[in-house]
């Protein structure tokens, strides 16, 4: 799979984050800090990690900033991108199940190694929920992206 991932700084969690993907087999496309030359502001580093999504040229992507809120509302501006900041397994595994959640976001300063570990591997165990009630609530965010406001709303 390849993803992208940002960070705009280069933490240790930044760099064990692309070391883990890399050892899982994942292709890796670096963006702010991780990528020199390039800007590490949080806003314009997660914006390109996400449009690789969005436009299709990575299959997800994992944004980091300091506490993954910045990261997280960055990606979400983006159409197409269902970016969940997740501090835990249970919520990372949740976001993929109930949210078909694209992009993980995650706290530069809360995710130590072991965790990040945990993180990723409910991320990647996670697959999107086949109910239909979940399907429905996806498609419904696929209409926001559309036109800023689905009908019935």
């Amino acid at each position: 799979m390849r993803i992208a991932v940002s960070a705009d700084m280069d933490e240790g969690v930044a760099r064990e984050v692309v070391e883990q993907l890399r050892r899982r087999g994942h292709t890796v496309s670096a963006h702010g800090a991780l990528d020199p030359g390039a800007s590490p502001d949080w806003a314009y580093c997660t914006e390109a990690a996400a449009r690789e999504v969005a436009d299709g040229r990575a299959d997800q992507a994992v944004v980091c900033c300091w506490t993954g809120t910045g990261a997280s509302i960055a990606a979400n501006k983006v159409p197409g991108v269902r970016a969940a900041l997740c501090t835990d397994a249970y919520t990372a595994g949740g976001a993929r199940r109930w949210n078909d959640a694209n992009v993980l976001a995650l706290s530069l300063r809360l995710t130590s190694p072991a965790l990040l570990r945990e993180i990723l591997d409910a991320w990647f165990d996670g697959s999107p929920s086949q109910e239909l009630g979940d399907q429905q609530n996806i498609e419904h965010l696929a209409r926001l992206d559309a036109d800023g406001r689905a009908s019935g709303s």
